[in-house]
C-alpha cells in the first residue's frame, strides 16, 4: 500500500466505491466515479498495492512512453479526496478500481481503515446490472443495504438478494458487520445494448446519488451525452425489425408496471433535484483542490473494456483498473 502525507480533516465525508468488472455493466458506475473525480478535481492520497490482489495474468499491466523513458502501469485502486464547498460543505472520498482478483476479505478490510481513520459517515458503492429494460425509458436505479434502520431512514430496499456476488456486494456486508452505514445504488442496464460506455445509465446513477447524500453535482456534458446514446440506439433499433418490436414489448411491460405509481413521490424527488440545481446548492469544489497529497502523475485511461454482468447484483468479471505508475526498471519485461 502507498501512504501520503497531508490528508486533511474531512467534513462529514462519504465514500463512494465503484469498481469496473462483473458489477459494472456498459462501465456506468466506473464512469460515474470517474465523473466525480473529474469535475470535482479529486486529490489521490493512496493506491492500493497491485501485487496484494490482482493477478496480472488477468489484468496485464501496460508499457508507455513519458519523454524518452519507458514505464510501466499496474492495475489498482486509488483514493481520492474531493471537498465540496456551498452552503452544507461535505467532503468525498473517491474509491475508484477494478475487481480484485484474490483476497477479497483484505481488499475490503483496507478499504475500510482508510474510511475510519478519515472518519467516513456513510458508503456508497455504485454498480450497473444488465436488466430487461427498454433503453427508451429512464433507467431503474435501486438503492439497497444490509441494514433495516437505513433502509426505513434513507427509504432504501431491505436487499434480499441470494446467489454469486461480486465485490460491491461483499464490501457491501463487510462494511455492514465493521458498523459502518453502507448502501449499494444499482443502474439497470438494457441487455440488448450492453457495450460501453451508457452515459445515460451513468447520468441515473450520479442522479440517484445525488438524492441520497443531499448534494447538486456539476453534469457537465452528462445530459447531451445521454440524449445522443439515446438518438444513436433508436436509430440503430429502427433499422431491424426484430428489436424495434422487443423493444415496444419491454416498454409495454415497464409501462403497465409502472402505472399504478405515476408516483408522487418520483415527482417530488425530481422537483427537489429541479430547485437544488436552481438555487445553485452545494456542489462546487473549494479552491486550493489541485494540491496533490500523492506525487504521482496521472496516467491515460482510455483502455478497452470487456463484456459485462447478467441481470442481478453479481454480474461477469471485467478486465481493466485505476493505475499505479512506476519507472520500467530494465527493459520492456520489467513487470517482475
Amino acid at each position: 500500500m502507498i501512504e501520503l502525507e497531508g490528508v486533511p480533516e474531512l467534513v462529514d465525508p462519504v465514500m463512494v466505491a465503484a469498481f469496473e468488472g462483473w458489477n459494472d455493466a456498459g462501465d456506468a458506475a466506473s464512469t460515474a466515479v470517474a465523473h466525480l473525480d473529474k469535475e470535482w478535481k479529486g486529490e489521490v492520497f493512496a493506491a492500493l498495492d497491485a501485487e496484494d490482489y490482482y493477478d496480472f495474468q488477468v489484468n496485464r499491466p501496460t508499457v508507455w512512453l513519458d519523454g524518452g523513458t519507458r514505464k510501466i502501469t499496474w492495475p489498482t485502486t486509488r483514493l481520492s479526496v474531493v471537498r465540496v464547498g456551498g452552503p452544507k460543505p461535505r467532503d468525498l472520498v473517491i474509491v475508484r478500481g477494478i475487481e480484485p482478483s484474490m483476497r477479497w476479505r483484505s481488499f475490503c478490510n483496507e478499504l475500510l481503515g482508510f474510511a475510519h481513520e478519515l472518519g467516513v459517515e456513510l458508503v456508497v458503492i455504485l454498480g450497473a446490472l444488465l436488466g430487461d429494460t427498454p433503453h427508451t425509458r429512464p433507467v431503474p436505479v435501486s438503492g439497497v443495504t444490509s441494514d433495516a434502520d437505513l433502509a426505513r431512514s434513507m427509504n432504501l430496499e431491505e436487499t434480499r438478494y441470494e446467489g454469486p456476488t461480486g465485490i460491491v456486494g461483499v464490501l457491501q456486508e463487510a462494511c455492514t458487520h465493521a458498523g459502518v452505514p453502507a448502501v449499494s445504488l444499482w443502474a439497470a442496464v438494457p441487455h440488448y445494448v450492453s457495450q460501453p460506455p451508457n452515459p445515460k445509465a451513468t447520468l441515473a446513477l450520479l442522479n440517484r446519488l445525488e438524492d441520497l447524500i443531499d448534494l447538486r453535482i456539476p453534469l457537465g456534458e452528462l445530459p447531451e451525452d445521454a440524449r445522443a446514446w439515446q438518438l444513436g440506439v433508436d436509430q440503430l433499433a429502427a433499422e431491424d425489425s426484430e428489436v424495434a418490436e422487443y423493444v415496444q414489448t419491454l416498454e409495454e411491460a415497464r409501462d403497465t408496471a409502472e402505472l399504478p405509481e405515476a408516483s408522487g413521490e418520483a415527482i417530488a424527488r425530481e422537483f427537489e433535484r429541479y430547485l437544488r440545481r436552481r438555487d445553485g446548492g452545494p456542489g462546487h469544489a473549494t479552491e486550493g483542490g489541485e494540491g496533490q497529497f500523492l506525487r504521482d502523475r496521472d496516467t491515460p485511461h482510455d483502455r478497452t473494456k470487456p463484456p459485462y454482468p447478467p441481470a442481478d447484483p453479481g454480474p461477469r468479471p471485467g478486465e481493466k483498473a485505476e493505475e499505479d505508475d512506476t519507472e520500467e526498471a530494465g527493459g520492456e519485461d520489467a513487470s517482475d
